[in-house]
């Protein structure tokens, strides 16, 4: 009986230290692991010293990566499976758009005139897209619940807009900026750069290592930041290759698992930089640029990915440019036109981003207050007449009832009426002509 009490223990003893040895090399694996991990994918070298030292060993920008898939049939099925709600007006699945009591502190109001339109349409799916260059990659791609085409990026490298080749010391730049929903952390960012190059050809200048050559100011979107429910946008400030200014800043509008699309508004007004995420103004800068320097470029960038699924979607850019003056127009000349007042589309129904260019009027109006005016709606030609201009109506009588409950002007000083796309402002054969006749007028009786 003894020896086998004793064979007993001894089985359970054994078993105890194999047990014991086993959970010490798990945890010795894990923080292994987790050390490798921290060393390897820190956001920060990702963002800088990956990215950077790997452009300065790029030759030239590789032009139209990812072209041959031409098949129409294969191109309509080829879509991404992401499924989440539009941001403005109602999306392709009829959700609803936030109210514009969301946006009341949003002052943005886009540049007076449309240059660009970058919509894809003219870009077969599967194709990189023919108006642009990179030294990496992309491709078209339709999203399932979203209208129009996209530009998924996901790969290392740079990409850049060929025919935005000047920008003015007043312009609005406007995207929209999907990700994936389980996005991770140790991902890289979004680049979003405003650049002075020496000529465009020389775009992976910026993105070299020394430095030597960057003029301009980058900002960063992550929609997801390390042991918080939100993401994190970051800057930095360069003039001649010195760092003068930077800075991190978290944001929740921007979060991969809960709100991984985002409408991005850029407003420069000379040295000054204002950044948008939706409704929220994220930055504030007012010696982004150098007062001396000629910008001339917008390049979005990546770099390392921790995996291969985490990617970004690129959709309905915008540039615009001048900066509105109400004021004067509206006081002095008895005429003032905004380009800024968004509706959804082929309906009467005001997107609230437009709340900026509305609050903009109506303080003109507040400010004079025997001032009357004539809101007049206009559309572009896509559409029968009869359509348009009743549509046109109905948008000026939106626009007045907007001003009514939102700002409290008095109804009986402005009078409504709509013009349908009889008396366009320029040409309906582009996206950028279109944009342009899909306006609002504010005349002074």
């Amino acid at each position: 009986m003894l020896i086998i009490k004793r064979f007993v223990l001894g089985v359970f003893f054994l078993g105890f230290a194999v047990a014991t040895n086993a959970q010490v090399k798990k945890v010795m694996d894990r923080t292994k692991q987790k050390a490798k991990d921290k060393t390897n994918q820190k956001i920060d070298n990702t963002v800088d010293n990956a990215i950077d030292s790997a452009f300065s060993k790029t030759g030239k920008g590789i032009k139209n990566a990812g072209k041959g898939k031409t098949d129409s049939t294969v191109n309509d099925k080829k879509t991404s499976p992401l499924e989440e709600k539009s941001i403005g007006g109602n999306d392709a699945t009829g959700s609803p758009s936030p109210s514009m009591e969301v946006y009341r502190k949003f002052d943005f109001v886009p540049g007076e005139k449309v240059m660009v339109i970058e919509d894809f349409s003219q870009d077969a799916v599967g194709d990189f897209p023919d108006k642009w260059n990179t030294n990496s990659g992309g491709e078209i791609v339709t999203i399932d619940g979203k209208e129009g085409k996209w530009l998924m990026v996901q790969s290392k490298g740079l990409l850049i807009p060929e025919f935005i080749t000047s920008l003015p010391e007043n312009f609005t730049f406007e995207f929209d900026l999907v990700c994936n929903p389980d996005f991770d952390f140790y991902s890289t960012a979004l680049f979003f750069d405003i650049a002075a190059l020496k000529n465009q050809a020389d775009y992976m200048v910026w993105k070299q290592y020394s430095y030597e050559n960057r003029n301009g100011v980058e900002f960063r979107f992550h929609p997801m930041y390390a042991s918080k429910k939100t993401g994190f946008s970051e800057f930095k400030v360069y003039d001649n290759g010195k760092e003068m200014s930077k800075n991190q800043i978290v944001t929740g509008q921007f979060y991969s698992k809960a709100s991984n699309h985002v409408k991005i508004s850029v407003w420069r007004q000379k040295q000054r930089i204002r950044i948008y995420m939706n409704e929220e103004k994220i930055w504030d800068i007012p010696k982004a640029l150098n007062a001396g320097m000629q910008y001339n470029s917008i390049i979005f960038a990546l770099g390392n990915s921790k995996t291969a699924s985490d990617r970004y979607y690129i959709g309905n850019l915008r540039l615009a440019v001048g900066a509105p003056d109400t004021r004067n127009k509206l006081v002095t000349e008895g005429k003032f036109v905004t380009r800024g007042i968004l509706f959804d589309v082929g309906k009467d129904v005001i997107k609230p981003q437009s709340y900026g260019a509305l609050k903009d009027i109506a303080g003109v109006l507040k400010e004079n207050p025997d001032l009357k005016v004539k809101i007049i709606g206009h559309t572009d030609s896509d559409g029968d007449d009869k359509s348009n201009l009743d549509l046109s109506k109905q948008r000026a009588i939106a626009v007045k009832n907007a001003l009514i409950n939102e700002f409290g002007i008095d109804g009986s000083r402005m009078e409504t009426d709509g013009k349908g796309e009889v008396e366009p402002a320029d040409k309906n054969s582009t996206a950028e002509g279109k944009a342009n006749n899909r306006r609002v007028e504010f005349i002074k009786f």
